[in-house]
């Protein structure tokens, strides 16, 4: 059965395959409404608030979701009240079925972005062939990328580590996430330049609710 990728703004993005859905960083930025309706599984990979909003997610917890995420954002999350038994703490080398997918966990930190910032852990998982890096440049480890979803506009982030970073990993296809700081302009140029250099084809620009089928 094929696999639906729905991207819901900046790093959200929800996978749905007949009953089962899952869904990937649902942050600040993001149109949670609509990622988080009727799931049951939420995968995070780092504790900053464009990749978790805390409050809502807490509340799909107490309503019945499980979250896999790293301690950081388990315990945001407990504090604002998820039940504990519906947190579960992941780490790189991870492998896991969740919501009826399989996922594999890679990659360890958060990228530098001052030496002055302290690090948070950041965790990228692999669902149906395709890499959420969360805010790192994740190393497959060898690993099939048929869909790799590319941060293009960040505080940690040069479109040059990320055009070597796609070539390095070879994914069959690029789509664009983490671009909510962007305005249309620089989303067109980062578009443009990723495409031109990186070797993986024209770089995938999905809007709030659009799709790709996957896996």
């Amino acid at each position: 059965m094929t696999t639906r990728l729905v991207r819901w703004g900046h790093s959200c993005v929800r996978f749905e395959r007949g009953d089962d859905a899952l869904v990937v960083d649902p942050g600040t930025f993001s149109d949670l409404d609509h990622a988080l309706d009727g799931v049951a599984a939420i995968l995070v990979t780092h504790e900053h608030p464009d990749h978790v909003a805390v409050e809502p997610v807490a509340a799909a917890v107490a309503a019945g979701a499980d979250v896999w995420a790293p301690a950081g954002v388990l315990t945001a999350l407990r504090d604002a009240g998820a039940p504990t038994e519906r947190l579960h703490e992941v780490r790189r080398g991870d492998e896991l079925e969740v919501g009826g997918f399989d996922v594999r966990v890679l990659g360890e930190w958060h990228a530098v972005i001052h030496p002055d910032v302290p690090r948070v852990a950041n965790v990228g998982f692999l669902v149906a062939g395709v890499l959420h890096p969360g805010d790192a440049y994740v190393d497959p480890q060898g690993a099939q990328v048929d869909v790799l979803l590319t941060p293009v506009g960040a505080p940690w982030l040069r479109l040059g580590e990320v055009v070597d970073w796609v070539r390095g990993v070879a994914p069959g296809k690029v789509v664009m996430i983490h671009d909510a700081l962007l305005s249309d302009a620089g989303r067109a140029s980062a578009r443009a330049l990723v495409a031109r250099l990186a070797g993986a084809g024209e770089l995938v620009a999905l809007g709030p609710g659009e799709g790709i089928d996957v896996g």
